[in-house]
């Protein structure tokens, strides 16, 4: 694979359209209010031109490399605009921990997400004091439990702006902001100097790098001898075949979904990691844990995983009557001007997402927590 040409930055241009395109909407309280909450219009048809144009009749049939490279090009706009479009949605639909976990019997969603965070802050040794990176920080959600978990000071790092005033507000609301910041950049090509870092961990979000290679070696560069890396990765398995038609239909049904421009298998991550000097302490797909219930059990659509009645609703969602409606109701807000054009396209895509990422747990093709812990050796 070659090396990745990486792409310019521009702050005052993504702020600019950062306030053209969500204006004073990342003041509002909750997911729903904000995506209705007075989105410009030709922003949002921007927005969502520049982020399907890279998937709009490019199906996984004829997919080819110089398609999969022209993504790969892009990746940071690509995933700016991707979070442009999904933040809102994400949060009326899931929270502001946007991962998935394990679950425990009878756990409560909420409960399950921080838990799988907290055991990241465990199995890294995050404690009081350190100051820790978190890359690709999404709307804050993570950071602020591992704050409240560890006693850490946090910095997340992020290259969408719409996010990061999320989630700068919901850190002040909880009076996180001594031990809480977050900062606007490209994870490919960080600001920081080297060796600032006690601790760097990354939830889910590395998969949006175009090389594992090129964002590890950030990570590296930035930690001080001796720290500590943690992610959760989301992976194809080694059970993945990209021959396989249906392997790789599933495969871009994610990509697409979920706004990674080039999802890797689990042996390349590890490849990486010791590419860039990394020593690895610990790796292992926790998807392969024998829990009660699987990683993917709240977008099934599945009565079979209701242990609650506040269950029914999460599940209820994502049956075909619940998408059914879903899809209506957002054609409706649009319709009336009431939610910006685009967002029943983006709302379909990520249900489509959802379906291809249940069939890859299912079929054990793709794991969204493959978890590595690796040290920067001390000099």
């Amino acid at each position: 694979m070659a090396p990745i040409a990486l792409e310019a930055e521009d702050h005052a241009r993504d702020a600019e359209f950062n306030k053209a395109l969500h204006g004073k909407s990342a003041q509002e309280k909750a997911g729903f209010l904000a995506m209705i909450g007075g989105k410009d219009p030709a922003a949002q048809k921007a927005a969502i031109d520049e982020y399907f144009k890279h998937w709009d009749n490019k199906e996984a049939a004829e997919e080819t490399p110089e398609v999969r490279e022209a993504r790969r090009a892009e990746y940071a706009t690509l995933t700016r605009h991707y979070y442009n479009l999904a933040t809102d949605l994400y949060e009326y639909g899931w929270g502001s921990s946007f991962h998935f976990c394990r679950f425990a019997y009878g756990e409560p969603f909420r409960q399950a997400i921080a838990r799988h965070e907290h055991y990241l802050a465990h199995v890294m040794g995050l404690r009081d004091d350190m100051v820790v990176l978190d890359v690709g920080c999404g709307v804050g959600g993570p950071a602020r439990e591992m704050v409240k978990f560890s006693g850490a000071n946090v910095v997340g790092l992020n290259n969408n702006d719409y996010q990061i005033e999320r989630a700068t507000r919901y850190a002040a609301k909880e009076g996180l902001s001594d031990k809480l910041s977050f900062t606007k950049g490209d994870f490919m090509q960080m600001s920081f100097p080297e060796n600032s870092f006690d601790a760097v961990y990354a939830i889910e979000a590395t998969v949006h790098a175009p090389s594992l290679e090129g964002i590890y070696g950030q990570i590296f560069r930035v930690l001080k001898p001796g720290g500590v890396f943690g992610v959760y990765e989301w992976l194809m398995t080694d059970k993945y075949d990209n021959e396989d038609p249906e392997h790789r239909r599933i495969r871009l049904g994610i990509e697409q979904g979920d706004g990674i421009s080039n999802m890797e298998k689990i042996e390349v991550a590890l490849r990486a990691m010791k590419a860039v000097g990394f020593e690895l302490e610990l790796h292992e797909d926790l998807a392969d844990r024998p829990d009660v219930m699987p990683w993917y059990w709240p977008l099934s659509g599945d009565f079979k995983y209701m242990q609650s009645l506040w269950d029914f609703f999460t599940i209820f969602r994502l049956t075909k009557v619940g998408r059914s409606s879903v899809h209506g109701f957002v054609g409706f807000l649009e319709r009336f001007g009431i939610a910006p054009k685009g967002t029943q396209k983006t709302a379909d895509s990520l249900a489509v997402a959802a379906d291809c990422l249940v069939a890859g747990g299912q079929k054990k093709l793709f794991t969204p927590m493959y978890l590595m812990v690796a040290r920067k050796p001390k000099l």
